[in-house]
């Protein structure tokens, strides 16, 4: 009686209801004291009626974890996210789907569906990974459950980027983050990692001033107040600002800060996807380094065959198959970036057009010239139909330089301008015929 007692009560807080809003128009308000009090037995039917209001169940009120239902649900769940660490998340999302939420727990219902975001995300279905978080973020805001919220958050504002939702995905993590902030929760994981992916967000969206302004307080709060896992994500965004304001030498020195710490904390999927950002980096390095990033690429493969989405792993391959290009090794390039094309299918847009690149140099690097063009006309006419964004922006200089080499002047001209709108760099023209006022002045200056 005093389990469920007690049981009685802490759902009632942590729903935020008085003992009157719980015990409605069915009960006294000192009907309900009684049972907190451990005064009064409740019938089963006053029981199905409390359970229903707390968003509960009533076997879990009487018998707590130990409840049947839960006991299969833990179960389950159990599995399911066993499932998800081995790499196999259809078989996590097909348990998580089988799942009976009504019959379990507010918790361990949080838990499924946020373990199912995970399953969706990791299988490419980024739709179907929102239409499961959005609902349960808000749910996290509307009853003050911050840092819950701020997981879900950072997650969403990762995955509106991966869509190439840039706006939404700043708007949403910063009103989150500033409800953080408001709760006195700065400085948190959870506060630092969201903050540090609305820094990969503004990056992406070429806001690399704002972005880099941002980093450098995230790192020194991480520093002064933060764990080791705090300092590591706000390490790790910091160095995608730095390497897209061109300073790879700080870039690679913020990585292998982040590598650091994160390294040394608990283990978790951050480390081998920050490996696979590292051999990105030691390949676009001046000059390239293709040796040690095999040597970061292959450790993060390790990783990702564990916790990593298709996506992640196929850009591990085709990244490891630019590594081999430029070693002087062709064919493996090829028979890497065919596999990691196998893997996207026909998710990972800016992935696709990447790979595709790639597999356009290493058919150039063979002779198959024609066979390249193929691929490098199939990256422009995709990336035609993406949203605009700093991502987009590279590919298309990508694709003008491989154009260039082809001999195809105009199609590499187009590239060029389109990378210059992706980036948000817009064409100015005027009537040549128009003598421009400043270059009068001047004019007039040097004729006196």
């Amino acid at each position: 009686m005093t389990e469920l007692s007690d049981r009685v009560r802490a759902e009632r807080v942590r729903a935020g209801l008085s003992q009157t809003a719980l015990a409605g128009d069915d009960f006294s308000p000192s009907y309900v004291s009684l049972i907190e009090a451990g005064r009064r037995t409740p019938t089963d039917r006053a029981l199905t009626v409390l359970a229903e209001r707390l968003g509960t169940t009533p076997d879990y009120l009487r018998y707590g974890d130990k409840a049947p239902s839960e006991e299969r649900a833990r179960l389950e769940l159990g599995y399911a996210r066993l499932a998800l660490a081995n790499g196999e998340a259809a078989d996590a999302r097909e348990r998580l789907l089988a799942l009976d939420l009504s019959t379990i727990a507010p918790r361990h219902r949080v838990e499924a569906r946020f373990a199912l975001a995970q399953a969706h995300e990791a299988l490419g279905d980024l739709d179907a990974a929102v239409s499961v978080l959005e609902p349960l973020l808000n749910e996290a805001r509307s009853q003050g459950r911050w840092l819950q919220a701020a997981n879900q958050a950072a997650y969403l504002v990762a995955i509106y980027v991966e869509a190439g939702d840039l706006s939404h995905s700043i708007e949403l993590g910063e009103e989150v983050l500033a409800e953080l902030e408001a709760a006195g929760l700065s400085a948190t994981d959870e506060h630092l990692r969201l903050a540090s992916s609305i820094l990969w967000s503004y990056y992406q969206r070429g806001d690399l001033l704002f972005a880099a302004h941002r980093a450098s307080g995230l790192i020194e709060l991480a520093e002064r107040d933060g764990t080791r896992r705090g300092r590591g994500s706000v390490y790790w965004n910091a160095s995608l600002v730095a390497e897209g304001r061109g300073e790879y030498a700080e870039a690679r020195r913020l990585t292998e800060r982040a590598l650091a710490y994160l390294s040394e904390a608990e283990p978790t999927r951050d480390v081998p996807r920050l490996r696979l950002h590292y051999g990105w980096l030691l390949l676009r390095s001046n000059p390239p380094e293709p040796v040690a990033a095999l040597e970061q690429l292959q450790a993060a493969a390790e990783g990702l065959v564990n916790v990593g989405t298709e996506l992640e792993l196929a850009r591990c391959m085709f990244e490891t198959g630019r590594a081999h290009l430029l070693l002087g090794d062709a064919a493996r390039a090829e028979e890497l970036t065919r596999a990691s094309l196998e893997r996207i299918g026909d998710s990972g847009d800016f992935d696709a057009c990447d790979a595709h690149i790639v597999l356009g140099d290493a058919l150039a690097a063979t002779g198959r010239l024609d066979e390249a063009l193929v691929e490098y006309r199939w990256s422009a006419d995709r990336l035609a139909m993406l949203s605009a964004g700093r991502q987009s922006a590279s590919v298309w200089r990508s694709l003008g330089d491989r154009l260039v080499a082809l001999g195809d002047p105009a199609g590499a001209s187009g590239a060029y301008a389109t990378a210059l709108d992706e980036a948000g760099i817009r064409p100015t023209t005027f009537s040549m015929t128009t003598r421009l006022p400043l270059a009068v002045g001047f004019g007039e200056l040097g004729e006196s």
